[in-house]
């Protein structure tokens, strides 16, 4: 998916230098992977609770793809250039 896809389709936007990372609420099955995995990265009690440029791009996305509701995406942007 793309940016626009994801915000269509109700994600909100955590922009860091290399890595978005999207969540979506309403999808979330609170599996707790990204918390356990990054909680550099993704961390509940914090305001906002994802800050993308608290860890690897690279380690971020490998957690991402662990979450199993797909509540959590990601736009690499190197990928963009």
């Amino acid at each position: 998916m793309n940016k626009e896809d994801l915000l269509s389709k109700g994600y909100r936007k955590y922009s860091g230098e290399e890595i978005e990372i999207y969540f979506n609420k309403d999808i979330c099955t609170h599996s707790g992977n990204c918390v356990k995995t990054m909680p550099k990265v993704f961390d509940t009690k914090r305001k906002p609770w994802i800050l993308a440029d608290n860890g690897e791009a690279d380690s971020a996305m490998k957690t991402i793809d662990l979450c199993p509701s797909g509540a959590l995406q990601y736009i690499y942007k190197k990928d963009d250039k």
